[in-house]
């Protein structure tokens, strides 16, 4: 089987997950500076299969729009000019950010592991992975 990669697009960074070989675990992948994704998915994809991007559409608490979506529907064209073979999803992020700080909190991280945004990224990247996931089956 092929993986799933999850991306949590930002305009500065982007945090990915992605699945093991079999989809069923989430696990951090990287995160990413905006500028390097596209060159680091094309070397990620040279040696992993992956079968489906899942990216994070982020939404008010109504379902309208944020001032983030259309950055996000950019990157998606630039994912599809670039990865045609390669199915994309978009899945509803909203709160995945205050969910990620909680679970870095949870897990006993010093406040200053938990203020680095990479992790937050990461994390955030995951539970969109991991909704995905379990709505999918």
């Amino acid at each position: 089987m092929s993986r799933i990669l999850a991306i949590d697009y930002g305009t500065k960074r982007v945090g990915i997950a992605v699945t093991d070989p079999l989809q069923i675990i989430a696990n951090t992948l990287a995160t990413i500076d905006t500028k390097e994704i596209i060159n680091f998915l094309k070397k990620y994809l040279q040696t992993e299969s992956v079968e489906c991007f899942v990216v994070g559409k982020p939404m008010r608490l109504d379902g309208r729009d944020t001032d983030a979506t259309p950055h996000v529907e950019k990157f998606i064209s630039l994912l599809a000019k670039n990865f045609e073979h390669i199915k994309i999803e978009r899945v509803d992020e909203r709160y995945t950010s205050v969910i990620a700080q909680r679970s870095l909190l949870e897990m006993g991280l010093k406040k200053k592991d938990r203020q680095i945004k990479s992790n937050v990224d990461q994390v955030s990247a995951v539970l969109i992975l991991q909704y995905y996931m379990a709505i999918k089956k």
